[in-house]
């Protein structure tokens, strides 16, 4: 009995040290770099400026990024200014990008877990009862009392899991950066629509007063034709061009309901919710003087879906890396403690005691080449994912170039344009004066009248416009998200 005692120390001190000197072993290995590409950040190259000229009081510059996170403020409108805060605080598209952050948050806290040991606790109480006809022969019954914990630990030795963690803090990355790109876009959005109010307001303001001068015209006609001073063909020119312009006074007045109604789920309430604020009638916003231009560097840097896309991009480069790790061994540390009896007065004595404790070791080492074939699918996709990066870059200097183009171009018209109704406003009194002294007939005065009226309101939506690319100017170079916290989610991952 004294030398089997001494055996099985022996044997019981041989297995520990085997198990120390194997966790070293595998402890050692853990501190090897992780498998699969380390991701670079691309370095793409851009032009120092833009293929654009500068114009229309455009001037390359730095933009400080306070002015271009409240933008809208250049326009100095208070009204516009409060709907741009009810959208940040009701818009359901932007509520819905900050629950898709809280979930990337949760899916890397997942991914993060899994750096760690696991500790389950587990406990039973089991009666069982064999049969008498059965191969004993007789009905025996038993109890069972157990409890425990069980602990395991798998060692990250060609990291897999920081492959994985890599990937899902990237994941989050990009998930901030699309919320910060539905930000942007809303508040564009948001500004567009009250600029489109302002328009129609404009155009149903010259549209109004235009049929105001055609009814004084008719009545005018009227009076004249029934004194016999003029033919009846007169009469019902001034009658049909008046039709003409209230006619087209209920389409602009859809067009304005359409836009208030916009605007109130732009910022999450129902339609109506921001008639009584928009029913008085305001100019349309005036331009500011002057506007500084970012370069395209400074602009790649501050749009988020570029950096969304390079972040996406950044995740696939890791999960090539979790693919490669299936290659190689997977190296584990169990062990588990309890207590078990066959009955319920000694289950806590020490000979209830139980343990078992080790390392383990995994390969997969025939797969049929279904890892190599998963290593190959996630790298298509981090190519997939560099050309959509690519293409993200290249759509944003796209987006500003065809809009410093337009802003220019748009006030050269908005010139002519100004000019035009000028001169028509002008031709408008001569053709009447001219009627009136029987020098010409009155077709002059309607030709002049319909111009009078489709010029004003071409120049209003001229000034719509003019205001409209200023906003997709600001849009273009990320403007809008730079001031802004996500609710809920400030907190920073390291």
């Amino acid at each position: 009995m004294k030398k089997y005692r001494i055996n099985h120390w022996r044997n019981g001190r041989t297995f520990f040290f085997a198990a120390l000197l194997c966790s070293l072993a595998v402890f050692l290995g853990a501190g090897c770099a992780a498998v699969g590409p380390d991701y670079e950040p691309v370095a793409l190259s851009v032009a120092p400026g833009w293929h654009t000229d500068l114009r229309g009081g455009l001037t390359s510059g730095c933009m400080l990024p306070e002015v271009l996170a409240d933008w809208w403020r250049v326009f100095d409108d208070a009204l516009l200014t409060r709907l741009e805060a009810r959208a940040v605080s009701g818009n359901l598209g932007l509520k819905e990008a900050r629950s898709r952050v809280l979930e990337a948050r949760a899916q890397r806290g997942v991914r993060d877990a899994d750096r760690f040991p696991t500790l389950d606790l587990s406990g039973t109480a089991s009666q069982s009862r064999t049969s008498e006809n059965g191969t004993t022969g007789r009905a025996v019954e038993d109890r069972l009392y157990a409890a425990g914990f069980d602990a395991g630990w798998e060692l990250d030795v060609f990291g897999g899991v920081r492959r994985s963690v890599e990937a899902a803090q990237a994941d989050l990355d990009a998930a901030e950066e699309a919320y910060r790109d539905v930000l942007v876009s809303l508040m564009a959005e948001t500004a567009l629509n009250y600029i489109e109010v302002r328009t129609y307001q404009a155009r149903l303001a010259a549209a109004r007063a235009n049929m105001v001068s055609q009814e004084e015209t008719y009545r005018l006609n009227r009076s004249r034709f029934e004194a016999g001073i003029i033919n009846e063909l007169a009469v019902q020119q001034s009658r049909y061009v008046l039709e003409q312009t209230r006619a087209s006074i209920p389409s602009l007045e859809i067009g304005l309901e359409a836009a208030k109604n916009r605007l109130a789920v732009l910022v999450g309430e129902s339609p109506g919710a921001v008639h009584d604020m928009l029913n008085a009638p305001v100019a349309i916003p005036v331009l500011p003087p002057s506007c500084l231009v970012c370069l395209p560097a400074d602009t790649l840097r501050s749009r988020p879906d570029v950096r969304r896309a390079e972040r996406l991009l950044a995740a696939q480069t890791a999960r090539v890396g979790v693919a490669t790790a299936d290659l190689y061994p997977r190296f584990r540390l169990f062990g588990a403690l309890g207590l078990e009896s066959l009955a319920s007065d000694d289950f806590f004595s020490a000979a209830s005691r139980t343990w078992q404790v080790g390392p383990s070791l995994s390969w997969r080492v025939f797969s049929a080449g279904a890892i190599r074939q998963n290593i190959a699918i996630q790298s298509a996709r981090q190519e997939q994912a560099m050309i959509q990066y690519e293409a993200t870059v290249l759509g944003a200097l796209e987006e500003v170039e065809n809009v410093l183009v337009a802003y220019s171009r748009e006030q050269n018209r908005h010139q002519a344009l100004r000019a035009a109704v000028a001169a028509a406003r002008k031709a408008d009194l001569l053709a009447r004066d001219q009627f009136e002294a029987g020098l010409v007939d009155f077709s002059n005065v309607l030709d002049a009248q319909r111009q009078l009226l489709v010029l004003e309101d071409t120049l209003a939506q001229n000034e719509g416009v003019l205001v409209s690319n200023l906003v997709k100017l600001y849009k273009a170079f990320g403007g809008g998200w730079q001031a802004s916290v996500i609710p809920g989610v400030a907190e920073k991952t390291e």
